[in-house]
């Protein structure tokens, strides 16, 4: 093994692979390795913060390098353990006789902590770290499951309709870990060890960081993967969607209602197949004759319009051919050339090829930004293929394999530098996937096409709260789920108030869905049933009414959040350990959750339940429902009838 020193780098030669331990950012290293004979200059989802306290130290055939509170020591035989103020934090899984650790211990199975397996031109590699049975991991983006605590789990490393991989999390031994790999992978929290697979990459590429609380990990770890923009004010309320308005009246129908009962519409939304062909990006002037007239109309009474873009690029649009031509699609390594079929085959524009960026956005501005449309959903952005045959896709960035969390992460770059380059300034749109420093680019990052269940309902509060821990503030979902949900069915009218309630407590509070009975329409795509707050009967309106008028009011303090996510990249939407890291009750809490600093919430998320048990951390809380103030540090029983979210104010 050779040691050496390159700037703020600990360099290590062993046999045939290289090694590089770099301070990157506050109290944080960046760790990459390779057999290549150079490292690759991307620098995947994390840009260069310099580093706030930077040391390296060789000793013969050691050496350590320290940038403040972390410190990673190299072994004989190149195995990497880490520290924080001297306590260790994590270790390589590593059993071999020269492995200076634990010599005594599993030295004949010569198993390496770092494995390279040849894979088309690339290397699959494996990472391997020693598991604590005290660890609680939180974090690694959204996937459909209850769990909080992620140790024990597998999880796929790839971006899915309602999947979503941030491969970053928390630790509650007071560190954060990145693993900047792009690609697509596997990681398994296992009780005996963990492992991390990146199924196609030249290079192993993780960053740690070291610090007390997990505030000050996410504020290191959004130092240099991004934080979120200004997030305008006013588009802070109700935002009205759902699958789908067919015309402009329909758009118009529902503006003026809102209107004429005096509620304040923020956003409404017209969703897909509102264009021509999919890949025109243009209002089809049978339905929408006058998108000037509508616009013009929504904005005197203070409501802004987003409009569904999706990627896909229809065999039969006008720009098929040329986008062909010029290379602007996802290619397939086989077979016909689509990468999705649905009202007919279709190839996906490629977001990580920075013409392809261009040319959709200047199709926006063109046949959109005219008529002053400044908010745009960006649906099917994982992209969805069909299938998810990740090795038959090829990005202008490189193989899908090794490459899938770039597209999200551009095709939200394309947006955000577009809007800005015309000068917006209240940029906010929607999309349903992300990777690691997508947060930069504006966009609120929604849960997908769940379906309308309490068990779903359950799964999206895990969802959000974990995307959080990723570095994402700005984070929904559909109310009420998006598959399914019958208007007339008690049951769901129940599941609907209670998710609306949640919402409320969210960061953006959106009404969307497939309802049931859906509308037929010959030759078209169909649509659902009415889907506004007044859609469900008097006693539901009356009951979404009343939290809706609890939404304006928090406005002022929702915008705090937001800027707070700006400033030091906290999420609007906390686990109860985020605000008490010093209770363990906390760190076992999955399904409660503090929305800021101020308001601690217990979704309702069963059917027929009217009261639930709330744990109240220590310190004084005063309940929304009923005013009365709590002594803290005791688990109460709280009241929930069907108008009612448990609520505390921290007081």
């Amino acid at each position: 093994m050779i040691l050496s020193q390159k700037e703020n780098k600990l360099c290590i030669r062993l046999a045939e692979e290289w090694i590089e331990i770099e301070a990157w950012g506050t109290n944080a290293l960046r760790v990459r390795a390779t057999k290549n004979a150079a490292f690759s200059a991307a620098k995947k989802g994390i840009d260069y913060v310099a580093p706030n306290d930077a040391h390296v130290c060789i000793e013969e055939s050691r050496g350590m390098i320290r940038n403040g509170r972390i410190t990673c020591e190299i072994a004989p035989k190149g195995a990497l353990t880490f520290y924080r103020d001297g306590t260790e934090i994590l270790r390589e899984y590593y059993r071999s006789s020269a492995n200076g650790k634990t010599p005594h211990y599993g030295m004949c199975l010569d198993i390496a902590a770092r494995q390279y397996v040849p894979q088309g031109g690339d290397y699959a590699i494996n990472a391997l770290f020693e598991s604590n049975p005290k660890e609680r991991i939180f974090g690694m983006g959204q996937y459909q499951q209850p769990d909080f605590d992620l140790k024990g789990c597998v999880l796929e490393l790839a971006q899915r309709n309602s999947q979503i991989s941030v491969p970053f999390y928390v630790s509650n031994l007071g560190y954060g870990f990145l693993w900047n790999h792009p690609g697509v992978g596997k990681v398994m929290f296992g009780k005996n060890y963990t492992e991390w697979r990146a199924d196609a990459s030249d290079e192993l590429d993780y960053w740690i960081v070291a610090e007390d609380s997990p505030k000050k990990i996410l504020e290191s770890f959004t130092e240099v993967s991004g934080r979120s923009p200004a997030f305008p004010d006013n588009a802070l309320g109700l935002w009205q969607c759902k699958l789908r308005y067919r015309t402009q009246d329909e758009v118009l129908e529902v503006a003026r209602e809102y209107h004429r009962r005096g509620i304040k519409l923020d956003v409404i939304v017209i969703d897909f197949f509102h264009w021509t062909e999919q890949g025109e990006w243009k209002f089809d002037p049978v339905c929408f004759p006058d998108p000037q007239a509508m616009m013009d109309e929504l904005r005197s009474y203070g409501t802004r319009c987003m409009v569904s873009v999706w990627p896909t690029v229809s065999r039969k649009s006008e720009n098929y051919a040329e986008m062909k031509e010029k290379d602007l699609l996802i290619r397939c390594e086989r077979g016909l050339g689509y990468t999705f079929d649905w009202m007919g085959p279709c190839a996906n524009y490629d977001a990580t090829n920075p013409e392809a960026r261009r040319y959709l956005w200047e199709k926006i501005k063109q046949n959109y930004g005219q008529y002053g449309i400044d908010m745009f959903w960006l649906d099917e952005a994982e992209p969805e293929f069909q299938p998810y045959d990740f090795d038959h896709y090829r990005y202008y960035a490189g193989r899908t394999l090794k490459t899938a969390g770039y597209f999200p992460a551009n095709h939200a770059q394309c947006f955000w530098e577009g809007q800005t380059r015309e000068g917006q300034t209240d940029v906010v749109n929607l999309i349903r996937c992300a990777w690691v420093g997508s947060q930069k680019y504006g966009a609120v990052v929604w849960s997908g096409d769940v379906e309308s269940s309490f068990r779903s309902f359950r799964d999206q509060l895990s969802a959000g709260l974990h995307m959080g821990l990723a570095g994402h503030a700005w984070w929904t979902t559909d109310i009420g789920g998006f598959r399914g949900g019958n208007g007339a069915d008690p049951d769901f009218r129940e599941l609907l108030v209670r998710w609306y309630q949640y919402a409320v407590f969210s960061p953006v509070l959106r009404m969307h869905g497939d309802r049931e009975p859906r509308i037929k329409v010959p030759g078209s795509v169909g649509s659902g049933a009415p889907n506004e707050l007044w859609s469900y009967g008097e006693e539901i309106y009356g009951i979404l009414k009343q939290w809706l008028d609890v939404r304006e009011e928090l406005k002022p303090y929702i915008a705090s959040l937001y800027r707070e996510a700006s400033e030091n990249g906290s999420p609007l939407m906390r686990t109860m350990f985020y605000e008490f890291p010093e209770d363990e009750k906390c760190w076992e809490l999955g399904d409660q959750y503090m929305f800021g600093s101020r308001y601690l919430v217990a979704p309702v998320l069963e059917l027929g339940a009217r009261s639930r048990e709330v744990y109240l951390p220590m310190g004084k809380w005063k309940s929304f429902a009923k005013g009365e103030v709590l002594q803290g540090g005791q688990t109460v029983v709280a009241d929930a009838p069907l108008d009612v979210i448990p609520v505390f104010e921290r007081v």
